[in-house]
């Protein structure tokens, strides 16, 4: 059975989800969750992901969210060599210092724009 990813296509940390996916091959049953209509909050997904929030992997029992100990956890266990994460500790040093800048700092500062409105 594919794994589950819980989405919404909007989501710039589900389509890192998707790419890790896509560079492994991997083939997963997407499942949208409509933010607008608070499905994120039903009692399922509550189970699922206390924290209700996307992308939510489901990968036959084992659930993870947050986009990447997602794409860490689909590369330890589907890649096929250590190209995308490497198992040498520096080298690995530089992908999880680069994801945490990303969640950091670049993805507050773009949800900020995003976010922002001109005031009428």
């Amino acid at each position: 059975m594919a794994p589950i990813l819980y989405m919404q296509s909007f989501s710039a940390p589900v389509r890192s989800v998707l790419m890790t996916a896509a560079a492994l091959g991997i083939k997963l049953q997407q499942k949208v969750v409509d933010l607008s209509k608070q499905e994120h909050l039903t009692e399922s997904f509550l189970k699922l992901n206390p924290q209700h929030t996307i992308p939510t992997l489901n990968d036959d029992g084992v659930v993870i969210w947050d986009s990447h100990a997602i794409n860490a956890y689909l590369v330890g266990k589907y890649g096929k060599n250590d190209s995308l994460y490497p198992k040498d500790l520096a080298k690995r040093a530089i992908v999880d210092q680069r994801l945490h800048f990303d969640s950091g700092i670049i993805f507050s500062w773009l949800r900020n724009i995003a976010v922002s409105r001109p005031k009428t």
